[in-house]
C-alpha cells in the first residue's frame, strides 16, 4: 500500500466512524454537507463526499431513497466493532452508583444475577440477558419493553418475533453459549442465525463467581446500538460480580 493508499484508508475509516457514531447518536442519514460543517476536516467536502460513494459501493454504508445521507450497513458496523471503536471507561460516579445498588439488598445467587440483569438493562436502555451455565431454567430477562424504542413500533410482526425468539430460551442460550476467547463477543443482525433478530445486534460477555457459577451476561439492542457503552458496561459487570459478591450464597 502506497502513503497515497495509506492516507486514503485512514480517511475512509474516519468518515466511516463520524457516519456511525451520529447514526447512533440522531438516527438520522448522514451527509456529506453535515460532515463537513461539524467537523471541519483537513480534506475537501468533494473528497468527503468520494469517500462516501466507495464506502457505499463497499457495502459498508447506504441510504435511504428518500435522503442524500448515508447510514451503516451491517457491514459497516461489523468493521466498525472490528476495528474503530474505542474504548471508553464507565465514569466514577457512575460506577459508585451501581456499585451502591447492587449492594442494598444482596441476598442470594439468584437476585444477585437478576438485579445484574435489570442494572444492565437500565445503564444500557436495551435489553439484558444474564444465564447461568449448566442451567437452562435460569436465564433472566430485564428491558423487553426496550424493543420498541429501536424497532418501528409499527411493525407490531417485527416487535412479537424478537419477543418470540426471547421466549426460545434454547435458541438464546445456543447463541450466548458459543465460545468467547476475547473479553467479549458482538453478533451484528444475520450473524446471529436467527431470522427473527436479523436487525438486531448482540453483545456478549462471561461472568465467573468465585466458589460459584460461571454464566454469560448480553446485551440485545438494535444493528446501531452504542457498541462503546454496551461494552464498558460488559466488562464492568462482570468484573463487579467477580470481584464485589465472592460470599453470596446459593452457588
Amino acid at each position: 500500500m502506497t502513503l497515497k493508499d495509506s492516507e486514503y484508508k485512514l480517511r475512509k475509516d474516519l468518515v466511516l466512524r463520524i457516519v456511525v457514531s451520529e447514526y447512533i447518536t440522531t438516527v438520522n442519514p448522514v451527509s456529506s454537507g453535515f460532515i463537513a460543517d461539524k467537523y471541519h476536516l483537513d480534506f475537501s467536502s468533494a473528497t468527503i463526499r468520494n469517500i462516501l460513494a466507495d464506502l457505499e459501493k463497499e457495502g459498508q454504508l447506504t441510504h435511504p431513497h428518500t435522503s442524500a445521507g448515508r447510514i451503516p450497513t451491517q457491514d459497516g458496523y461489523r468493521y466498525y466493532v472490528d476495528h474503530l471503536m474505542n474504548e471508553i471507561q464507565l465514569l466514577a460516579e457512575e460506577k459508585e452508583r451501581i456499585k451502591t445498588e447492587y449492594q442494598k439488598q444482596v441476598r442470594d445467587l439468584e437476585y444477585l444475577l437478576d438485579k445484574t440483569s435489570e442494572a444492565i438493562s437500565d445503564f444500557t436502555q436495551y435489553t439484558s440477558i444474564v444465564s447461568i451455565d449448566g442451567r437452562e431454567d435460569r436465564i433472566y430477562y430485564k428491558g423487553t419493553g426496550h424493543i420498541v424504542e429501536y424497532v418501528d413500533p409499527q411493525d407490531v410482526s417485527r416487535i412479537s418475533d424478537i419477543l418470540q425468539a426471547l421466549e426460545e430460551k434454547e435458541r438464546i442460550l445456543e447463541i450466548i453459549n458459543q465460545d468467547i476467547q476475547e473479553r467479549f463477543k458482538i453478533y451484528i443482525g444475520h450473524e446471529m442465525a436467527c431470522q427473527q433478530m436479523d436487525q438486531c445486534s448482540l453483545a456478549v460477555s462471561r461472568y465467573e463467581i468465585p466458589n460459584g457459577p460461571t454464566g454469560r451476561i448480553a446485551v440485545l439492542g438494535p444493528t446501531r446500538m452504542n457498541y462503546q457503552r454496551v461494552v464498558s458496561a460488559l466488562d464492568y459487570f462482570s468484573d463487579l460480580l467477580r470481584e464485589s459478591f465472592k460470599d453470596v450464597p446459593g452457588k
